[in-house]
Protein backbone atom coordinates (compact mmCIF):
# COMPACT_ATOMS: atom_id res chain seq x y z
CA UNK A 1 0.00 0.00 0.00
CA UNK A 2 1.32 3.74 -0.84
CA UNK A 3 0.36 6.46 0.33
CA UNK A 4 -0.38 9.01 -2.23
CA UNK A 5 0.08 13.31 -1.67
CA UNK A 6 -0.23 16.21 -3.85
CA UNK A 7 1.56 19.51 -2.24
CA UNK A 8 2.17 22.64 -3.63
CA UNK A 9 4.91 25.09 -2.47
CA UNK A 10 8.46 26.82 -3.42
CA UNK A 11 11.29 24.74 -4.28
CA UNK A 12 14.79 24.51 -3.47
CA UNK A 13 17.74 24.34 -5.46
CA UNK A 14 16.89 21.40 -7.49
CA UNK A 15 20.36 18.84 -8.29
CA UNK A 16 20.37 16.47 -10.87
CA UNK A 17 22.53 12.99 -10.41
CA UNK A 18 22.82 9.57 -11.73
CA UNK A 19 22.92 6.15 -9.83
CA UNK A 20 25.54 3.74 -11.17
CA UNK A 21 23.26 2.33 -13.28
CA UNK A 22 22.75 5.35 -15.17
CA UNK A 23 19.18 6.50 -13.98
CA UNK A 24 18.99 10.02 -13.48
CA UNK A 25 17.47 11.20 -10.03
CA UNK A 26 16.56 14.62 -9.29
CA UNK A 27 15.87 15.77 -5.91
CA UNK A 28 14.68 19.05 -4.32
CA UNK A 29 12.77 20.49 -1.25
CA UNK A 30 9.26 21.84 -1.50
CA UNK A 31 8.09 24.50 1.09
CA UNK A 32 4.53 24.36 1.35
CA UNK A 33 3.53 27.49 3.79
CA UNK A 34 0.25 27.75 5.88
CA UNK A 35 -2.19 30.65 6.09
CA UNK A 36 -5.25 31.41 8.20
CA UNK A 37 -7.30 34.31 8.54
CA UNK A 38 -7.42 35.61 12.17
CA UNK A 39 -10.80 36.66 12.12
CA UNK A 40 -9.76 39.26 15.53
CA UNK A 41 -6.67 40.93 13.27
CA UNK A 42 -8.83 40.55 10.12
CA UNK A 43 -5.45 39.48 8.74
CA UNK A 44 -3.82 36.09 7.42
CA UNK A 45 -0.97 35.25 8.97
CA UNK A 46 1.76 32.65 8.88
CA UNK A 47 1.17 29.92 10.72
CA UNK A 48 4.19 27.90 9.53
CA UNK A 49 6.07 26.01 6.45
CA UNK A 50 6.31 21.91 5.95
CA UNK A 51 9.31 20.85 4.24
CA UNK A 52 9.27 17.78 2.19
CA UNK A 53 12.25 16.39 -0.05
CA UNK A 54 11.54 14.85 -3.43
CA UNK A 55 12.92 12.72 -5.52
CA UNK A 56 12.30 11.93 -9.18
CA UNK A 57 13.58 9.50 -11.35
CA UNK A 58 14.33 9.19 -15.10
CA UNK A 59 12.92 11.02 -17.38
CA UNK A 60 10.90 13.63 -15.26
CA UNK A 61 14.26 13.80 -13.33
CA UNK A 62 15.73 15.17 -16.60
CA UNK A 63 13.21 17.63 -17.75
CA UNK A 64 12.47 18.80 -14.33
CA UNK A 65 16.17 19.72 -13.98
CA UNK A 66 15.88 21.76 -17.16
CA UNK A 67 12.36 23.35 -16.37
CA UNK A 68 12.23 23.71 -12.61
CA UNK A 69 14.57 26.99 -10.76
CA UNK A 70 14.70 27.51 -7.13
CA UNK A 71 12.20 29.47 -5.53
CA UNK A 72 9.39 28.34 -8.60
CA UNK A 73 5.98 27.53 -7.42
CA UNK A 74 5.10 23.73 -8.30
CA UNK A 75 2.64 21.33 -7.86
CA UNK A 76 4.03 17.83 -6.72
CA UNK A 77 1.86 14.63 -6.60
CA UNK A 78 3.60 11.28 -5.20
CA UNK A 79 3.73 8.48 -2.77
CA UNK A 80 4.76 10.20 0.57
CA UNK A 81 6.72 8.53 3.00
CA UNK A 82 7.57 9.12 6.71
CA UNK A 83 11.24 8.30 7.98
CA UNK A 84 12.11 8.19 11.51
CA UNK A 85 15.44 9.92 12.59
CA UNK A 86 17.58 9.67 15.54
CA UNK A 87 21.19 11.67 15.18
CA UNK A 88 23.97 11.37 17.40
CA UNK A 89 23.35 13.56 20.53
CA UNK A 90 20.27 11.69 21.35
CA UNK A 91 17.55 14.38 18.78
CA UNK A 92 14.71 12.40 17.15
CA UNK A 93 12.04 13.58 14.20
CA UNK A 94 10.36 12.71 11.65
CA UNK A 95 11.19 13.35 7.67
CA UNK A 96 8.44 13.45 4.96
CA UNK A 97 9.91 12.18 1.40
CA UNK A 98 7.80 11.98 -2.26
CA UNK A 99 8.50 10.20 -4.44
CA UNK A 100 6.93 11.88 -7.45
CA UNK A 101 4.70 10.99 -10.08
CA UNK A 102 4.39 14.22 -11.68
CA UNK A 103 5.40 17.49 -10.85
CA UNK A 104 4.33 21.03 -12.61
CA UNK A 105 4.52 25.01 -12.19
CA UNK A 106 1.74 26.59 -10.27
CA UNK A 107 0.13 28.32 -12.68
CA UNK A 108 -2.04 30.45 -10.26
CA UNK A 109 0.85 32.11 -10.09
CA UNK A 110 2.92 32.85 -13.24
CA UNK A 111 2.93 30.98 -16.86
CA UNK A 112 5.34 28.40 -18.53
CA UNK A 113 5.44 26.63 -22.05
CA UNK A 114 5.50 23.51 -22.61
CA UNK A 115 7.39 21.82 -25.03
CA UNK A 116 6.67 17.96 -25.51
CA UNK A 117 9.50 15.66 -25.76
CA UNK A 118 10.08 13.56 -29.29
CA UNK A 119 10.20 10.21 -29.33
CA UNK A 120 13.80 8.89 -30.32
CA UNK A 121 15.36 12.78 -29.28
CA UNK A 122 17.79 11.95 -26.13
CA UNK A 123 16.22 13.16 -23.23
CA UNK A 124 19.64 14.50 -21.50
CA UNK A 125 20.26 16.98 -23.82
CA UNK A 126 17.77 19.30 -21.45
CA UNK A 127 20.59 18.20 -18.31
CA UNK A 128 23.24 18.87 -20.15
CA UNK A 129 22.34 21.76 -20.90
CA UNK A 130 22.79 21.10 -24.85
CA UNK A 131 20.38 21.61 -27.47
CA UNK A 132 18.01 18.82 -29.01
CA UNK A 133 18.64 17.83 -32.63
CA UNK A 134 16.59 20.15 -35.02
CA UNK A 135 13.59 17.18 -35.57
CA UNK A 136 13.30 17.26 -31.69
CA UNK A 137 13.84 21.84 -31.28
CA UNK A 138 10.08 23.46 -31.69
CA UNK A 139 9.42 26.82 -34.02
CA UNK A 140 7.32 28.43 -34.16
CA UNK A 141 4.58 27.94 -37.47
CA UNK A 142 7.11 31.26 -38.83
CA UNK A 143 9.92 29.83 -39.02
CA UNK A 144 11.11 31.82 -36.15
CA UNK A 145 12.17 30.71 -32.09
CA UNK A 146 8.52 29.30 -30.12
CA UNK A 147 9.73 30.53 -27.01
CA UNK A 148 9.14 34.18 -28.00
CA UNK A 149 11.08 36.52 -26.79
CA UNK A 150 12.90 35.82 -23.91
CA UNK A 151 11.51 37.68 -20.16
CA UNK A 152 14.16 38.47 -17.21
CA UNK A 153 15.06 34.81 -16.29
CA UNK A 154 15.48 33.51 -19.85
CA UNK A 155 11.79 32.29 -19.89
CA UNK A 156 9.12 33.08 -22.78
CA UNK A 157 7.22 36.15 -23.09
CA UNK A 158 4.98 35.45 -25.51
CA UNK A 159 4.36 31.76 -27.52
CA UNK A 160 3.68 31.78 -30.61
CA UNK A 161 1.64 28.89 -33.15
CA UNK A 162 4.03 25.95 -32.58
CA UNK A 163 5.04 23.72 -35.43
CA UNK A 164 8.28 20.99 -35.41
CA UNK A 165 10.65 21.73 -37.35
CA UNK A 166 11.47 19.76 -40.68
CA UNK A 167 7.89 18.53 -40.66
CA UNK A 168 7.10 20.63 -43.41
CA UNK A 169 3.11 20.96 -41.56
CA UNK A 170 2.98 24.86 -40.83
CA UNK A 171 0.32 25.77 -38.33
CA UNK A 172 -0.32 22.03 -37.45
CA UNK A 173 -0.18 21.01 -33.95
CA UNK A 174 3.54 19.10 -33.21
CA UNK A 175 1.88 16.56 -31.47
Amino acid sequence: MSDTITVTGNITEPELRHLPSGVAVLSFKVGSSHRMLDKTQNKWVETGTSWYAVSAFRGLADHGFASLHRGDRVVVHGRIKLREWENGSGSKGFSAEIEADSIGHDLLFGTTTFVKAVAGAPEAWAASGGEPDDAARPVAADGGDAAGAPDARGGAASVPELALAGSGASGETPF
